[in-house]
């Protein structure tokens, strides 16, 4: 179910290399890739450890939860996007890929996977 799901998205979204569905511990739980070099599973974790230290921060800082999150790179963007408490998508999005459609993109799917997720 959730293969399908990534793999649909993935293909709505000009650019992207991956997407994972991945658990707030950094596991990923499927994903989805057209680059497989890719290491998903250690990008996951680091970009969660990174969230989960801006949570703290924000949550010291009253300014609420993350809920999405990009890093840019000369090679790739990742963008880390909240779908449901305990999970997150992480899309791997080539330097010209689409920004705008994969924001878009994530922000629909958080109405995909939550329910499925809670």
């Amino acid at each position: 179910m959730f293969l399908e799901r990534l793999s649909s998205i993935q293909g709505r979204i000009n650019g992207a290399i991956a997407l994972s569905l991945v658990d707030r511990d950094g596991i990923p739980v499927e994903s989805v890739s057209s680059d497989p070099a890719l290491d998903l599973e250690v990008l996951a974790a680091e970009m969660l450890a990174q969230v989960r230290l801006i949570s703290d921060q924000s949550r010291e800082l009253a300014v609420g939860a993350v809920e999405q999150f990009t890093v840019t790179t000369d090679r790739i963007a990742l963008l880390l996007s909240a779908v449901a408490k305990e999970y997150y998508l992480l899309l791997v999005l080539h330097p010209e890929g689409s920004y705008g459609r994969a924001r878009f993109e994530l922000k629909r799917a958080r109405l995909l996977f939550e329910g499925d997720l809670e």
